[in-house]
């Protein structure tokens, strides 16, 4: 068996033998019904099951705002705290954050006093908590 027989073999399998046998002359009705035998070595998406994370973040420096957005990026819930950074870096951190979601079809929401909770696009966040913080 030369080397070009295995690959033919290997990517086409059985297929090539149905190709082979219709003719442009055989009726549509029977090209449905004749169809290979197919292997069963697929696994469906939804049997797999991923786990999800949640990051909890607490930034020291504006610097550290990218290694959240990477969490973000990486399909994670990251709940940044921002209650030990300067005013100025915090509101940064924020809009960069607010780009950052808005790119990924994420969320952004205030969860709390300066504590943020940012999720990807395969998060969805319910319920609402907005009662309970007090404006500054």
């Amino acid at each position: 068996m030369g080397m070009k027989t295995k690959f033919k073999d290997f990517f086409f399998g059985e297929e090539e033998e149905y190709f082979e046998e219709m003719t442009e002359e055989t009726p549509e009705e029977v090209r449905s019904v004749r169809k290979p035998a197919q292997k069963q070595n697929v696994v469906s998406l939804q049997s797999v099951q991923q786990s999800s994370k949640m990051v909890l973040m607490e930034p020291r420096m504006y610097a550290e705002a990218q290694e959240i957005a990477d969490h973000l990026k990486s399909h994670r819930a990251v709940v940044v705290n921002l209650q030990r950074i300067s005013k100025d870096q915090a509101k940064r951190i924020v809009d960069f954050l607010s780009g950052t979601v808005y790119a990924i079809g994420g969320d952004i929401q205030r969860v709390g006093t300066d504590i943020f909770l940012c999720t990807p696009d395969n998060i969805e966040v319910s319920g609402n908590i907005t009662d309970l913080i007090q404006e500054d």
